[in-house]
């Protein structure tokens, strides 16, 4: 424990260690009514569960505030978990999972993952494109060639440099490029081409469109972010092609950029398993080994 750090809190409004991948975390607290899921988690981690009754009172935010800031002078410089549906501090809208650390004027909310990954290729857009081939994913493109005719519209999420758009459209395919960072917009627009800036998290799709397609996009999402965009994706195409990085867990990789992006990795079955809930069946799943670990190649379709 480091005293002169702040603690920081990983309020959950579910009791899911999908949301915990790569996290050291000291201990869990819940409210009484998550008190059963919460001792689950406890227990996964291998940690104590606290129950903490004032985290439960919705009439009064002061409490729920006061109950939090004990918990975090108890644990300075360390992560604690913090599971209590609904428990709103005035930091916007509930969300599946908030970082917080309280600065002595009240609770800041930490940057995301997500948010972090996307900060890095703002600033090394260039150097990412330096550092990936410059041919385009065509194993992916192949899973789903045969279907499309001539003039099918696809949304690309994550264009990036725009390597694959420039592929899919000398196949005849009508592509609307977009990207959540400003940095790969503006590259691509300089390229001479139309690009659009979208946070599949938080924009909507549009469409509809033949395909929703996404090359190594996905990877950075959470459990519960993934599950968010395969619903709007659902809404917007009846096709959906994808990559995404094979393995247990999550980390930090920095390669090439010195940069800090975040990866989440999936075996077949969870994947699978959360296509199904979110209503995608997969036509096709191949797998493929690069230097920096293997891949899924996914062709889904809806219903």
């Amino acid at each position: 424990m480091n005293l002169m750090c702040p603690a920081r809190l990983i309020l959950l409004d579910g009791a899911s260690g999908a949301e915990l991948a790569g996290e050291r975390i000291a201990q869990v607290y819940a409210c009484p009514a998550a008190a059963e899921p919460a001792g689950r988690l406890a227990d996964d981690l291998g940690v104590r569960l606290t129950v903490v009754p004032e985290l439960a009172d919705e009439d009064s935010v002061r409490r729920a505030d006061a109950a939090l800031r004990e918990i975090a002078d108890q644990h300075r410089g360390e992560t604690v978990v913090v599971v209590a549906p609904g428990l709103d501090l005035g930091i916007g809208s509930p969300q599946a999972k908030v970082v917080i650390e309280h600065t002595g004027d009240g609770w800041s909310v930490l940057p995301g993952d997500n948010e972090v990954t996307l900060a890095t290729y703002e600033q090394a857009a260039e150097r990412f494109r330096e550092s990936i081939p410059r041919e385009p994913n065509t194993t992916l493109i192949e899973l789903f060639d045969h279907l499309l005719e001539p003039g099918s519209t696809v949304l690309e999420i994550g264009s990036g440099t725009g390597r694959d758009a420039g592929e899919l459209e000398r196949r005849g395919y009508r592509v609307r490029r977009t990207d959540a960072t400003r940095s790969f917009v503006e590259m691509i627009r300089a390229d001479g081409f139309e690009a659009e800036r979208l946070n599949a998290l938080t924009d909507d799709f549009g469409g509809p469109y033949d395909l929703v397609f996404a090359d190594a996009v996905f990877l950075h999402f959470d459990r519960a972010q993934l599950r968010t965009v395969l619903l709007k994706a659902n809404k917007a195409a009846g096709l959906l092609a994808f990559t995404t990085r094979e393995g247990d867990g999550a980390e930090w990789s920095n390669r090439h950029l010195d940069l800090p992006r975040h990866i989440t990795k999936w075996r077949e079955e969870p994947l699978r398993a959360l296509l199904a809930e979110t209503s995608w069946s997969v036509d096709h799943l191949q797998r493929a080994k690069t230097k920096v670990g293997s891949w899924f190649h996914i062709l889904a379709r809806r219903g």
